[in-house]
């Protein structure tokens, strides 16, 4: 590095650190011009002012002479994207790519079942989730860009198998994370950047089970792509109303594809496109020995036992689209952005029995929702000093909602007894418009090596069939005493918007005198919800192969947002709460050394909620009356969760373990039970072979439920719950993935 005076003189002379930063001292005020020279590299110049009242920076980008390796270029743009994301203050769970290919059944796990093995994440019915005594409330979001949520219930529109990694994050979060804050599951996609290759999978086993994959990806100059894609079916889908192995209607026919493209604009750039598709079609599994309660003219009015309630055949079909086009990179050495436009099509339609359901449950509704989101999502990080970060940002969309029902019911009088044996039609569709705003601003500090303080401000808009906002401050403080101790405490204020998609829009006078007659006409409009959020923890390395964690958390909510199956047809509505409490601590250890893995987790919760304020229709008097008076549990509460595993490498094979425990949700009039406690333990072994070239094949062997523990997830009560669901049973799956490459290039990319 040489200093230019003015004069044309050369005021001094030095070299960069590690980090590329340099320094000139004892300077006269006056103009100069910083000079840098290196080899393979473009001399760089640029303009420093020095004053009087201080030093002045100066920063400088070499642009090089030789061609830039592709890959070499794409961990410099991931690691500048990824510095947008700070993840101060809040807790951090992450899945590598090797630690989901250890869990039993590896990539071809779902991945509703890969998020279980997290701390904190409890298992419902219908492949749901919560994280931390929340209903939903999950943010997902590839590669920094956040997905709108869908209106699907049972599709796995996510898969592990496209992950680089997988992050959970949880607790108080900085303020660049808003609208669904439960939990953040950040996936990194692989690239096809750094090999050119792929691999076919077929796996499959009981109950029917086919789910062939593929995986391809590849690179030119300035090009990488990977692709991959996925068809299943089987005759277990959707969790049965029965326990055993076997259900009735419980067919499943999906498939899903997942695309990422990448150009390198300039060493310093890059536009990206990912897009993905999901379609499914459900059987909804049968219930055995059900008691009729209605009759219908042609069908069991001679015979009441004419239609047995293990015939009855309702349908459900989810479609989901989404893509995203992305602009990322570097300008100079301290600045990072990436701006990106989204679309996402979603839709849920479910197909009744018209015979069955009008004979059990007095409604037969062909119900459709769909929602079409599109809008803009842009984020910056600047580097102010070496301690210093800034990040600001903003996100906009607009969303249209169609929410359809056209349901077949009996007249009724007014105890809702069937008057008549022919029903007749009721169309009840509505349509809702959201638009959500918000922006952010954040500083991180590192004062020192010991601790880094996080603050932000976030604001957030919904106009919906409202208009709502807020100013929600973020604060954050991490401590690192030692190299192997780490505490962090933080704050956050949160704002969550109803789901606009799930809402119910109902014209409750149309239903009075029916056999689907509301239990009352009160219907207030759902409120966003506001919150506190406190979060303490800290994480110990022990030795060389250990590190421990505890991390406790405290919320406290206005018109606490939860949902509830309040019909016939498997789609959830929102209501609200007028004061919410969650809180809890979780526990973690894991364990690596060599070739074995372990962890270790348990989580101990409490969520509570008093005083119904909105879709109040969907509820018996008696239990609005109840509630109204105390805090009661909510129905997805659970008071233990527990997860752990283990992987072991050993010659080529792998042997591997997963365990799920859980103390059982709640259950019972007004939520005053719960279920009980219940272990599932999973279990696999696979080997690479080689054929045609060294470890080019892989076999697998894996075993669900190895004790074949039959369980409850749901028994069919509770507040907003409707039938009961069962726990997998003991299954066997098997699997031959063919792993193969391309001739690789040579040279290898590189971009000029």
């Amino acid at each position: 590095m040489r200093l230019i005076s003015s004069e044309g003189k050369i005021a001094g002379q030095t070299r960069t650190d590690a980090q590329g930063r340099f320094k000139f001292a004892s300077l006269t005020a006056g103009n100069y011009s910083v000079v840098a020279d290196k080899g393979a590299f473009k001399t760089a110049r640029s303009i420093a002012a020095v004053t009087g009242g201080g030093a002045a920076t100066v920063a400088i980008a070499m642009e090089s002479e030789q061609a830039l390796d592709l890959a070499l270029v794409t961990r410099r743009l991931d690691k500048a994207r990824n510095s947008l994301d700070p993840k101060t203050g809040g807790s951090a769970y992450r899945f590598s790519q090797k630690a989901i290919e250890d869990l039993p059944q590896g990539a071809n796990t779902r991945f509703d079942q890969v998020l279980l093995q997290a701390p904190g994440v409890t298992q419902d019915s219908f492949g749901q989730l919560h994280v931390r005594g929340d209903h939903g409330n999950l943010q997902y979001r590839i590669d920094g860009v956040q997905i709108p949520e869908g209106v699907f219930l049972f599709s796995q529109t996510q898969s592990p198998r496209f992950a680089k990694s997988v992050s959970l994050l949880t607790g108080a979060l900085p303020a660049q994370y808003g609208f669904r804050t439960a939990g953040v599951i950040d996936i990194q996609t692989k690239t096809g950047a750094f090999e050119n290759g792929g691999n076919l999978d077929f796996y499959g086993g009981q109950r029917d089970t086919q789910q062939p994959s593929f995986e391809l990806g590849g690179h030119t100059k300035r090009f990488s792509y990977y692709v991959t894609g996925q068809y299943q079916r089987n005759d277990r889908a959707v969790e049965p109303p029965t326990s055993g192995p076997t259900a009735f209607n419980d067919h499943l026919d999906s498939g899903n594809l997942f695309a990422y493209l990448s150009y390198v604009l300039t060493p310093q750039a890059r536009v990206s496109l990912i897009s993905g598709t999901s379609l499914a079609e459900f059987g909804i599994p049968a219930a055995r020995n059900a008691t009729p309660g209605f009759t219908l003219a042609g069908v069991n009015d001679v015979d009441p036992n004419a239609l047995p309630s293990i015939d009855v055949k309702e349908k459900q079909i989810e479609q989901n689209y989404y893509n995203v086009l992305s602009i990322q990179g570097l300008l100079g050495t301290k600045f990072n952005y990436q701006l990106s436009a989204f679309s996402r099509y979603s839709s849920v339609k479910f197909i009744p029995d018209f015979a069955g359901d009008l004979i059990y449950t007095g409604v037969a509704a062909n119900v459709f929702r769909s929602s079409f989101v599109n809008g803009l999502q842009g984020d910056a990080s600047y580097e102010l000093t070496d301690t210093n970060t800034v990040r600001a940002g903003f996100y906009f969309s607009g969303e249209r909602a169609e929410i359809d029902n056209h349901s077949a019911v009996f007249p009724a009088d007014a105890a809702g007894n069937q008057t008549s044996t022919v029903p007749f039609n009721i169309v009840d569709n509505a349509g809702l418009t959201t638009w959500l705003y918000d922006g952010y601003i954040q500083d991180e500090w590192r004062p020192n090596e010991q601790w880094t303080f996080n603050g932000g401000l976030r604001f957030d808009l919904a106009d919906d069939v409202r208009r709502t906002n807020q100013l929600s401050p973020r604060a954050a403080a991490v401590y690192q005493p030692w190299k192997a101790t780490t505490l962090h405490a933080a704050y956050a204020r949160y704002f969550t918007p109803v789901p606009t998609e799930l809402v119910a829009v109902k014209s409750l006078t149309k239903f009075i005198g029916t056999t689907n007659a509301p239990a009352s006409l009160e219907d207030t409009t759902p409120q966003p919800e506001r919150a506190h959020y406190f979060d303490v923890g800290m994480s110990q390395q022990v030795g060389r192969h250990l590190t421990l964690g505890a991390d406790s958390y405290f919320r406290y909510s206005q018109d606490i947002i939860d949902e509830g199956q309040f019909g016939s047809a498997l789609i959830f509505t929102p209501f609200n709460y007028k004061r919410g409490r969650i809180y809890g601590i979780e526990l973690t250890s894991s364990w690596t050394q060599d070739d074995l893995t372990a962890y270790l987790n348990q989580a101990f919760s409490r969520a509570q909620g008093t005083q119904v304020t909105s879709s109040q229709f969907s509820f018996d008097p008696a239990e609005l009356s109840y509630i109204s008076r105390r805090y009661v549990n909510l129905d997805h509460d659970q008071t233990i969760t527990g997860s752990a595993g283990l992987a072991y490498h050993w010659r080529k094979f792998l042997f591997s373990l997963s365990m799920l425990n859980a103390s059982g949700l709640r259950s019972g009039d007004f939520n005053t039970g719960n279920l009980p406690t219940y272990f599932q333990f999973n279990a696999g072994v696979a080997k690479l072979f080689s054929v045609c070239r060294p470890d080019d094949f892989q076999a697998r062997f894996d075993v669900i439920n190895l004790f074949d523990h039959t369980y409850l997830i749901r028994d069919g009560s509770g507040i907003g719950v409707q039938a009961a669901q069962y726990g997998p049973r003991l299954t066997f799956y098997g699997g031959l993935k063919w792993n193969f490459s391309f001739s690789k290039q040579s040279p290898s990319a590189s971009i000029r």
